[in-house]
């Protein structure tokens, strides 16, 4: 009867640990509310990625990948805010990335020099109340998908990193960073861009700071 009680018994405790690790890696302002009070619509902007793959690329290409997962990741965020929606309000509206990604072009900002300019530029240029941006590196293609070869110990021990991802949320009129949140890669965390981003999310439900069903409680 003992052995029988016990892998639920570790998941629960696996669940709980993985719980508490996300509480850790994230990040409130002790002003948010101050400097949020007034906001109406944040803007997503391709994430910085920094690709590590092993292998001989030419930089032209490793460029042309880093863009790739950079705006993977700009793509899925809009999804799940999108999808939510649905299912939940915010206290925000979430620009179309099709319009952010127009008016960037329009002022020559690229995925290739975005990064010289401030978030009170971006939000200027944006006509947006805030930034939702990152950083991100990884040693695979995650857009591609991960491997789906996994071993139970592997799965137990979370083995088979693939690097780590930052989300963050500033204010446009100060360039205040206001909310952060951080979380290994590996293959618990989603089998490509989307699903990781959609599971991170998730598991930063009760700290994300716009969704309305936590302002009411506050």
């Amino acid at each position: 009867m003992k052995s029988a009680f016990r892998l639920p018994f570790l998941c629960l405790l696996l669940l709980v640990w993985t719980n508490a690790l996300a509480q850790k890696n994230i990040y409130l302002s002790n002003r948010f509310d101050d400097l949020s009070s007034e906001h109406e619509v944040l803007a997503i902007i391709p994430f910085f990625t920094n690709l590590e793959l092993g292998e001989e690329i030419e930089a032209s290409e490793i460029n042309r990948l880093e863009q790739q997962e950079g705006y993977a990741v700009q793509e899925a965020l809009e999804t799940y805010f999108g999808r939510g929606k649905k299912k939940k309000k915010f206290s925000v509206r979430f620009q179309n990335i099709e319009d952010t990604n127009a008016m960037l072009a329009q002022n020559e900002i690229s995925f290739k020099n975005i990064d010289r300019y401030t978030i009170k530029e971006l939000s200027e240029i944006l006509k947006v109340d805030g930034i939702i941006s990152g950083n991100m590196d990884v040693n695979i293609l995650l857009s591609n998908g991960v491997p789906t070869e996994i071993s139970f110990l592997d799965y137990i021990l979370f083995d088979a990193d693939y690097g780590r991802i930052g989300i963050k949320i500033s204010d446009g009129r100060t360039g205040k960073l206001l909310w952060k949140y951080e979380q290994e890669i590996n293959r618990k965390s989603g089998k490509n861009t989307e699903e990781l981003i959609d599971k991170m999310m998730k598991k930063a439900a009760r700290k994300f700071p716009y969704d309305k069903e936590n302002l009411n409680k506050g």
